[in-house]
């Protein structure tokens, strides 16, 4: 059942989080869908710029649609990632997408301002709900590249006000998380302080973490013994969730983890069958190996366990 984000924030706000994991095929479709069931938890499906073109956008929402009657216990919003104004735009008169990002992060504080309020009014006509971001968190994100020094922590006075001036639904603040596979090279760590003066300005307001890969450590190295070079990296401690949800934060995007997945279980079934040259074997190991992973990022997350609680939420109302 797809349904909005405004509604899994409602359910989730102040216990747990909700896991919003990107998707790019039909393997990470059906690991995605048996992982988030096996844990029994509601979940985010996030669509990229970059995802929507790496085939077509229409293959994916395919998928999605498949998935929806196949898994139909499932209950999950369709979110566009790191949107652009124009791909926005596109999603939303689409009718299929729960909610869309507008990422003008990069822009000033008044042109973020001008931009997200044109994609607000143009989604809310629609009965869409829109996801922005204030300040900038370092890494690499497709087509969004943010040095260290130029990466800026979210003012939390500027937060409300952005709220404020945009009737935006979520906000992504940059709290010391960084997108990518190289996050951390220190002891850098999220700025619990920095959300802490954003929920008071923003009381009950949803908030969404960016750039929350953990970058297992385990994974990287057996990717390296399987001939990889995956330098050395420190991610999101995902002990550090369940703190980040009392704080108000709602939402969390997971990627890179997910991608250390496909990359491990591929380099090593084919150093293990270098016979192989079908892609059907590995990928149904991806897939067992893709249903893991995400159930144990919902045990850290706090959304396991929540799906039959949602689902009696909607019924009430």
């Amino acid at each position: 059942m797809i349904i909005t984000t405004k509604k899994l924030f409602e359910a989730a706000y102040g216990k747990y989080a909700i896991g919003a994991y990107n998707i790019n095929n039909l393997e990470q479709t059906m690991g995605l869908f048996r992982g988030n069931l096996d844990s029994k938890a509601p979940f985010i499906i996030q669509i990229s710029k970059g995802a929507r073109s790496y085939t077509h956008k229409f293959m994916l929402e395919g998928l999605i649609r498949s998935a929806d009657q196949v898994f139909s216990d499932a209950i999950f919003a369709v979110h566009l990632d790191h949107g652009d104004e124009e791909t926005c735009y596109d999603c939303i008169s689409s009718g299929f997408y729960s909610s869309v990002m507008i990422d003008a992060s990069h822009e000033n504080f008044e042109t973020n301002i001008a931009i997200t309020n044109r994609v607000v009014d143009t989604a809310h006509a629609k009965g869409i709900v829109v996801e922005a971001e204030l300040g900038q968190l370092g890494g690499v994100e497709e087509h969004i590249k943010v040095s260290e020094s130029e990466a800026k922590l979210t003012n939390p006075d500027q937060a409300a006000e952005f709220v404020n001036r945009t009737g935006v639904d979520s906000l992504a603040c940059a709290i010391g998380t960084s997108h990518g596979a190289f996050k951390f090279s220190g002891s850098q760590g999220l700025h619990f302080e920095v959300l802490e003066e954003i929920q008071k300005r923003l009381p009950g307001f949803p908030l969404v973490m960016h750039g929350s890969s953990s970058v297992p450590q385990d994974e990287v190295a057996r990717i390296n013994a399987a001939g990889g070079k995956l330098k050395g990296a420190k991610g999101v401690d995902a002990d550090q969730f369940k703190r980040a949800a009392e704080l108000g934060v709602t939402k969390v995007n997971i990627d890179t983890d997910g991608r250390l997945v496909w990359t491990r279980v591929h380099r090593e079934h084919f150093i293990e069958h270098p016979e192989n040259f079908d892609l059907r074997p590995v990928g149904k190991i991806f897939m067992t190996e893709y249903a893991k992973f995400i159930a144990g990022k919902n045990e850290k997350l706090g959304s396991a366990g929540q799906l039959e609680a949602v689902r009696k939420m909607l019924a009430a109302k």
